[in-house]
């Protein structure tokens, strides 16, 4: 039994397994879990429905247990800034650096051996991904 809000087994065993550098997908709907990812990370799906999770829920759990070193997100085709950026930010504070990237680095960066996991969302928004790199714990 655990005292502690993030409590799905699958997700737990792989940030515990993740140490520094490995890297965390949080994929929305639309994103190729399969074809788009490393084939030997884990993929946890958390894909209920159409909304539900969504990537702005798993990530506020993710971020409350393990250190973030860094994110990338997916930059959308037509050069605009990422949707998500702003709402992200809030999770991840000023001081976790943020790359926007461009879809193909993007799949690219997913696709690298450094992918521990892609956890599979429900989230309908497009270009909700976010790719998550673990940091280290300070010494004491």
């Amino acid at each position: 039994m655990l005292r502690y809000p993030l409590i799905h087994p699958d997700l737990l065993t792989v940030l515990a397994e993740s140490g520094h550098g490995s890297r965390i997908l949080i994929a929305d709907g639309n994103y190729a879990h399969h074809t788009n990812t490393n084939s030997l990370a884990r993929v946890i799906h958390l894909n209920l429905r159409p909304g539900l999770l969504t990537v702005e829920q798993v990530l506020e759990s993710i971020v409350d247990a393990s250190p973030i070193e860094s994110a990338a997100l997916m930059a959308p085709d037509d050069g605009s800034s990422c949707p998500v950026e702003t709402l992200y930010r809030r999770y991840l504070g000023a001081d976790v650096p943020m790359d926007s990237l461009p879809r193909k680095d993007f799949y690219d960066a997913c696709r690298s051996t450094d992918l521990a996991a892609t956890i599979a969302t429900g989230d309908q928004a497009h270009y909700a991904n976010i790719l998550l790199t673990i940091g280290s714990l300070p010494t004491a």
